[in-house]
């Protein structure tokens, strides 16, 4: 089944640049951008006719599906370079924790250094 565009868990947005992401936003189309579970047990219609002013959806044409959807290894090609992603996320929170510190605490020190002017 293609993406859900009228399921209050999708979501597209186009950058500047012209990149688009399509996705669910409950991480449960392992074939996002191009396909939604046929049996999906989240999928809820967006609400159509509610009080709220709502922008326009303009949702780009879905991209080419690459070879290997249908085998599951386009999927499992994806887990893993989010398990790549996930695994150096806390190691490059950790540098950069450590650059903020270190520039807080190099401030610190040339306040109290600081020659006074004046009297």
């Amino acid at each position: 089944m293609p993406m859900r565009t009228e399921c209050k868990n999708f979501e597209s947005r186009t950058y500047p640049n012209g990149d688009t992401v399509r996705k669910c936003n409950l991480d449960l189309a392992p074939d996002a951008p191009w396909r939604c579970p046929d049996d999906c047990p989240k999928y809820e219609r967006r609400l159509a006719d509610v009080a709220w002013t709502h922008g326009s959806l303009v949702v780009p044409p879905t991209p080419p599906e690459p070879a290997g959807l249908d085998d599951g290894s386009a999927a499992a090609l994806l887990d893993e370079a989010e398990d790549i992603l996930n695994s150096v996320g806390a190691r490059i929170k950790a540098e950069v924790e450590a650059e903020r510190a270190a520039s807080a605490r190099g401030g610190r020190l040339k306040r109290f250094f600081r020659r006074r002017r004046g009297g």
